[in-house]
């Protein structure tokens, strides 16, 4: 394997300040994005993980040269969601003071089409911020827009207007708890209904609601609470699935995988999986492929590949200790897996597992030395991309590092190499997946920069080749 080791030296000393989050809302524009290359596919981003529900896209004809132009930054408040976007509408929620905000931005220049806010009162326990974090979805033959919040209020919105059409309250009407870090389960949209990972106690554990109306259409699952990770559809032998990662706060902890019938919510089999740690949740959502699905859990939990059968049973093909994802989703590319194990920072690892038979191939821990100017003086630190998030694009990889760095990298079973990489910004909890969108990417700063001070914002930045 390769990587290639550069030094960077950042000045900060004459960094402009940025609108703080108080202030947030007032986009700042630097440049209009390049034209689309003749042919270039692109695609919406509708929902988490990309259109294909599996964080890969199917967008070309994308740079590879960083640092990106920079085409809009938008102050916000705090949150842990990504945006999603449908031709010129993107849609992002964080909050700002007592109130969750839901903003609809135009894509390629960051203005106002509209803005919804409610009240909130929702605080992390942990000291984590006390934004949003599950991602908005739309519905785009509906036209409509639907989010949820830390406090399990979900809204209904239609797209074009910002009119509110139905709202939930999780927590009201199923007397759902907080749970560890709130609500962070990204739902749904599925035929005419939307799914919701909602974890009631003694159930239901997921809800299908009417798109139109918000009325319950099926409930399924007794036993396991919501979970962080998002509901995934896929087709298997022919038919549609939800595939549902559940298990948050219980005691004893409990959890583990649901595949469900769309049309129904009937259960094909439930597959227990989940750390025996309490305070730990399944976050990272399953991976789909070739008629199996692959989970995965940190705090000792690891990963687990099953097959499906053509009648929806399964088979455990393998389990292992050694690839446990805490909420990054590992990418599935020519029978391997791809994807940063590790609980911690410090122990994180990014690493190839062979699907075949769940055994490692390589594993290594990007850092590069990076040099910056603070108050006069430069310093060097090792840096790396710690628990880092997977797109991928274009036959190559985008990495988001956890303190800010945006990487593009070539993976393989023989190895990985570094292609190009960029320090976007030293800010901590870069935890969200970058977005890509018809050429251009958008990325969540969701702390203040370390260096120099800007505060959390909303980036757009020109991949177009």
């Amino acid at each position: 394997m390769s990587f290639v080791s550069r030094r960077t030296v950042l000045k900060v000393l004459a960094a402009p300040m940025y609108l703080p989050a108080s202030i947030a809302g007032q986009v700042r524009a630097y440049r209009e994005p390049k034209p689309l290359e003749p042919n270039a596919v692109t695609h919406n981003w509708s929902s988490f993980l990309g259109p294909t529900f599996n964080a890969a896209s199917t967008e070309t004809k994308l740079s590879r040269t960083l640092p990106a132009p920079v085409v809009w930054e938008f102050p916000t408040g705090s949150g842990y969601a990504s945006p999603v976007i449908v031709n010129d509408r993107l849609v992002y929620i964080h909050r700002i003071g007592d109130e969750e905000v839901i903003e609809c931005l135009h894509s390629e220049t960051g203005s106002v089409h509209w803005r919804y806010r409610y009240s909130t009162v929702y605080e992390d326990r942990y000291g984590y911020n006390n934004g949003p974090r599950s991602s908005p979805v739309v519905d785009e033959i509906g036209g409509r827009v639907y989010t949820v919040g830390a406090e399990g209020k979900i809204h209904a919105i239609e797209l074009d207007s910002g009119r509110v059409i139905w709202r939930k309250d999780l927590r009201q009407e199923y007397r759902v708890s907080q749970d560890f870090f709130g609500t962070a389960s990204t739902p749904l949209i599925e035929g005419d209904a939307l799914i919701v990972n909602v974890g009631a106690p003694s159930g239901p554990t997921v809800v299908a609601f009417a798109l139109e109306t918000g009325d319950e259409l099926w409930r399924a699952g007794t036993e396991w609470g919501a979970s962080y990770a998002s509901p995934i559809p896929a087709t298997i032998h022919g038919q549609r699935r939800i595939f549902v990662f559940a298990g948050g706060e219980s005691q004893p902890p409990s959890g583990g995988l649901l595949v469900l019938d769309p049309a129904d919510g009937a259960i094909d089999f439930e597959f227990p999986w989940r750390s025996r740690t309490f305070e730990s949740v399944n976050a990272s959502c399953p991976v789909v492929f070739n008629n199996q699905v692959f989970i995965s859990a940190s705090y000792r939990a690891g990963g687990a590949l099953l097959s499906i059968s053509p009648d929806f049973e399964y088979t455990l093909d393998w389990t292992t200790p050694d690839f446990a994802l805490h909420f990054n989703t590992p990418i599935y590319r020519d029978g391997y897996l791809y994807g940063f194990d590790g609980r911690n920072m410090g122990d994180a690892s990014l690493a190839c597992l062979d699907a075949e038979n769940g055994t490692i191939v390589w594993r290594a821990t990007p850092e590069w030395a990076e040099s910056f100017e603070l108050n006069g003086r430069v310093q060097e630190r090792l840096m790396g991309t710690a628990r880092g998030s997977l797109l991928a694009v274009d036959g190559d990889f985008l990495c988001l590092g956890e303190l800010g760095h945006l990487l593009w990298l070539r993976l393989g079973p023989g190895g990985f190499e570094e292609i190009s990489r960029t320090w976007l910004f030293a800010a901590r909890e870069c935890w969200n997946l970058p977005v890509l969108s018809h050429g251009l990417l958008y990325i969540s700063q969701n702390t203040r920069d370390l260096l120099t001070g800007s505060e959390p914002r909303l980036l757009c930045y020109d991949l177009r080749a």
